[in-house]
């Protein structure tokens, strides 16, 4: 069974598209089959694989707008072990496009249908908004996952994001649910990191990881030689979190047999 995980905040900077890079990356490492789907305009996870988002001649546009096969926009990411579904500028237009549309909030889920390739996970960047794009996410996956950067402010629009989800359930997706929070960008020099891991333990009981995400200037360089943690800094505390992510992710799966 493929699993798909949608990666959703809408707070911008908490590390969303790093954790679903890197965790994608980590997860095709184990030997698991993985497709990164980039559905944020700024198409950041597609710049962090080194994929020039300008110069592509179909991206997730094509086929949300145009109906283009998923399974002709996929490029292979060998330096990752994985595969990718790009993004690109033109999709920034998309929002307009899309309401225009029958089933809008249903396109992702449909083309996803069209894929002829079987993968054990599907990951999605969303856009760091709650918008249409992001309602495709939500209504195209089995769970969502949340990045929470440490700091106060990361608290604030969890209550709205989880309304979301909440209305994506009962009208779009009946499958949807919070399959985890994930803290990020935890520094040990400053009370308030602990504190908000704390406060989010508190309203999400066994829903948040154990593996905390640490601040690590190798993460935030990774990107801008197209490489994840894993072929960039091998040893960095950065990759060694996302490694134990990794396999707490894979232990949840395998306790709940993806459902």
């Amino acid at each position: 069974m493929t699993r798909i995980y949608a990666f959703a905040n809408q707070k911008g900077g908490v590390g969303k598209t790093t954790t679903t890079v890197n965790l994608g990356a980590c997860l095709a490492a184990r030997g698991k089959k993985l497709l990164l789907i980039d559905i944020d305009p700024q198409a950041n996870a597609t710049s962090s694989l080194g994929v020039d988002k300008n110069r592509l001649p179909v991206s997730i546009y094509e086929a949300l707008i145009d109906q283009v096969p998923l399974s002709q926009v996929v490029i292979s990411i060998d330096k990752a072990g994985l595969e990718l579904v790009p993004s690109s500028p033109s999709l920034a237009g998309a929002t307009v496009e899309l309401v225009r549309l029958p089933e809008q909030a249903h396109l992702l889920r449909k083309a996803l249908a069209t894929l002829d390739t079987e993968y054990d996970y599907i990951l999605i960047d969303s856009p760091p908004s709650l918008g249409i794009l992001t309602v495709n996410a939500l209504a195209a996956t089995h769970g969502v996952i949340i990045p929470v950067q440490c700091e106060y402010l990361s608290l604030e629009g969890l209550g709205q994001l989880v309304h979301t989800i909440n209305l994506v359930r009962r009208g779009l997706n009946p499958r949807l649910r919070i399959e985890g929070l994930i803290m990020t960008m935890y520094d040990v020099r400053t009370k308030i990191a602990q504190q908000v891991v704390d406060e989010v333990r508190k309203y999400f009981p066994r829903k948040v990881y154990s593996t905390i995400i640490p601040r690590n200037v190798r993460l935030s360089e990774a990107p801008s030689y197209g490489e994840t943690i894993l072929s960039y800094a091998p040893k960095s505390s950065g990759a060694l979190a996302y490694q134990a992510l990794t396999t707490e992710l894979l232990q949840r799966t395998d306790q709940t047999g993806g459902k």
